[in-house]
């Protein structure tokens, strides 16, 4: 076995997110096959790169070291390749992108234009994954942020491809005053008198997840309103007209609060998808990669986000300055 790119991007993802589960999704990896690539890996290197914690997966010593260098050669890679593709047609650097709503396509642009300044993309919005899908089969686009659920993978021909970028657990969106808004994890049968906001169809499994989650739970929604602008949306909300699922990376405004719902019952696999005749593997690895990091740079910056991370949650310290006892589970 020869180190490769790609043995690299494992260390990198692994070291990124904390987990080999974490890093098999990213990278469109089962988990099974993660663990085994790095156990390969670590054999070839002769010493362990991590070692487990009850934070996750955390870089030894040598790891830091091997890490360090493996992101180095990366960005000689990157660089290697824009060297390559400057020497070609500018019809050849040129990426029709469909993007359904993700806050991750502003800082996606900048990141690609700042490491790849010969590749000109252009950007379509796309409500529906299921559109960005159709859209892609016609050769109207090249390539395309999309997304899935559990138990119902993406469904394409064999002119596309996809790969994973980031899975999450959806949450769920209130008014700030809440009577459940004090909870650090809020029960989706707690909500079960509430008017619900859901987006319509996009084609693969949306909002019948939601609607599967709902009759798991207990109970199947009172009033819905079919609605999807966000900045509208969170306006709505934080006057009290009712709640919405949300992805964990949407930043909250005045009176909106973001909050897990218990037990994980909804979750999201962000994709990237391409056609094979269209989009050169170069093109492919540079938009993944920018995609994970924005993506990881996003949910760093997400509060609420970090605390579902942790699943450790600081009591309040008294007025006096002497630790309180942590509450028991609300």
């Amino acid at each position: 076995m020869e180190l490769e790119l790609r043995h690299l991007r494992v260390l990198c993802a692994i070291a990124d997110l904390g987990g080999v589960g974490r890093a098999a999704a990213a990278l469109g990896y089962t988990q099974p096959a993660m663990s085994t690539q790095l156990r390969r890996i670590e054999g070839m290197l002769g010493e362990g790169v991590f070692m487990r914690s009850s934070a996750g997966m955390e870089l030894t010593a040598y790891g830091a070291h091997v890490v360090g260098q493996a992101r180095e050669i990366l960005v000689l890679a990157d660089n290697l390749t824009r060297l390559r593709h400057s020497r070609t047609p500018a019809t050849t650097r040129r990426l029709r992108l469909g993007a359904i709503n993700t806050p991750v396509v502003p800082v996606l642009l900048d990141s690609l234009r700042e490491a790849f300044p010969d590749l000109f993309v252009s950007v379509s919005s796309v409500y529906a994954t299921g559109e960005l899908l159709s859209l892609l089969e016609a050769g109207e686009l090249d390539a395309g942020l999309g997304c899935d659920y559990p138990g119902l993978p993406v469904q394409h021909s064999p002119k596309l491809d996809h790969r994973a970028i980031r899975t999450v657990p959806v949450f769920v969106a209130t008014p700030a005053g809440h009577p459940l808004g004090h909870r650090l994890e809020i029960p989706l049968e707690g909500l079960s008198e509430e008017t619900w906001f859901v987006s319509s169809d996009d084609g693969v499994g949306w909002p019948g997840a939601f609607y599967d989650a709902c009759q798991a739970a207990g109970f199947t929604p009172a009033v819905t309103h079919e609605f999807h602008v966000l900045d509208q949306l969170q306006s709505m909300i934080a006057k009290g007209l009712g709640v919405t699922a949300v992805q964990p990376t949407v930043c909250p405004v005045e009176g909106v609060l973001i909050r897990p719902l218990a037990g994980d019952p909804l979750w999201q696999r962000h994709l990237l998808l391409w056609r094979r005749d269209l989009v050169d593997a170069s093109v492919v690895e540079a938009v993944h990669h920018h995609a994970v990091r924005t993506h990881c740079q996003l949910l760093a910056q997400a509060p609420h986000f970090q605390k579902w991370v942790t699943r450790t949650y600081a009591p309040p310290r008294p007025a006096d300055g002497t630790r309180r006892t942590p509450p028991g589970p609300v």
